[in-house]
């Protein structure tokens, strides 16, 4: 196999031959301070602009030496599509949902424009100029919120999660429904606009719902949306999901990004020949407060588990140093 960062990760992220070293992905964001002075973007631009945006994005592999490229950095941005009141944060803020449109659990309707609404519109026109400047050399991954994630955002987490725990079974399925449509839509705009994998984040985590909620309202859902695209997914969804994993090798994605709760070699060795494991490079204590050499040792512990494609766990802190960064390649490029 051709030695290139996107034939690295799609062939890790399909299944396929390894190539001569473990492709360094990252699935949600790695965004920090120093990259965005590096690449001249910074928040709030890098989510309302597509230039800012993908200008970021290539910093990724660029000046990190990633396989990957992943222009959305928010969670927020279909919730903003749909309605609901965005605070766009700023250098040091990551965007939250202020305002929740269906706090009563009335009914969701996708506009027909949703697609072209400028919080989808700019993800689509980034993902547009990574493909032209890029493609088929680095891998572009998109991002979209699942159904779950984005009933957290029109009706408010904890008012969702209480509707859950009062066993309010229909009003759950009934947004559920209702969402699944602009998540499916949205990640078929993205392949089309030129992602080669799309992650699908569905924040149902361990700390939160119990594994037997996610099989009842969630895994069904799931099973629908992987029958509906176009492309290969990676599911993202964070904490410790180790009482779940099963589950998510029946969902129908192609990957699962997972974090350090979950030990790599626990998970390889559970789901690794089911699916394909991406990750699980420890945020707080590794990449934001370690040493490069913490990181690399890391990295190595996943590689040497059998995790397909080495990443940060999750979305990284805004201060986190490049040099940490830097070190989760360095650790790739060492082989298997």
């Amino acid at each position: 196999m051709k030695l290139n960062s996107c034939n690295l990760v799609m062939s890790a992220v399909l299944g396929g031959r390894k190539g001569q070293r473990p492709p360094v992905g990252n699935p949600t964001s790695i965004a920090c301070h120093g990259l965005m002075d590096k690449a001249g973007a910074s928040f709030p631009e890098a989510h309302l602009d597509a230039q800012a945006m993908a200008n970021l994005a290539l910093a990724g592999c660029e000046v990190l030496g990633f396989d990957t490229v992943m222009p959305e950095y928010s969670v927020v941005q279909e919730a903003a599509a749909l309605g609901a009141l965005v605070d766009w944060g700023d250098r040091d803020k990551m965007p939250d949902v202020k305002e929740f449109p269906n706090t009563d659990f009335s009914d969701i309707e996708i506009p027909g424009d949703f697609l072209e609404k400028p919080a989808c519109r700019v993800v689509l026109d980034a993902l547009s100029v990574l493909r032209r400047q890029v493609g088929g050399r680095v891998a572009i991954i998109g991002k979209v919120m699942g159904p779950w994630t984005m009933s957290y955002h029109m009706a408010g987490t904890q008012n969702f999660l209480l509707a859950l725990g009062m066993g309010e079974k229909a009003k759950i399925a009934k947004m559920l429904r209702q969402l699944m449509p602009a998540t499916v839509a949205f990640i078929n705009a993205q392949f089309c606009a030129g992602a080669d994998i799309v992650v699908l984040a569905d924040h149902a985590t361990g700390n939160l719902v119990g594994p037997y909620h996610y099989e009842e309202h969630l895994l069904p859902i799931h099973q629908e949306i992987t029958a509906q695209v176009g492309g290969p997914l990676i599911l993202h969804v964070c904490g410790n999901c180790s009482d779940r994993l099963e589950l998510f090798a029946r969902s129908g994605v192609d990957g699962y990004h997972f974090e350090w709760q979950v030990d790599s070699r626990e998970a390889v060795q559970r789901i690794g020949k089911d699916i394909s494991l991406v990750g699980n490079i420890n945020n707080p204590q590794t990449l934001l407060q370690g040493t490069p050499e913490d990181v690399f040792k890391q990295a190595r512990y996943a590689i040497e588990a059998g995790v397909h494609i080495i990443a940060p766990e999750c979305a990284i802190p805004l201060t986190t140093p490049l040099e940490n960064l830097r070190a989760i390649a360095e650790a790739a490029r060492a082989g298997y």
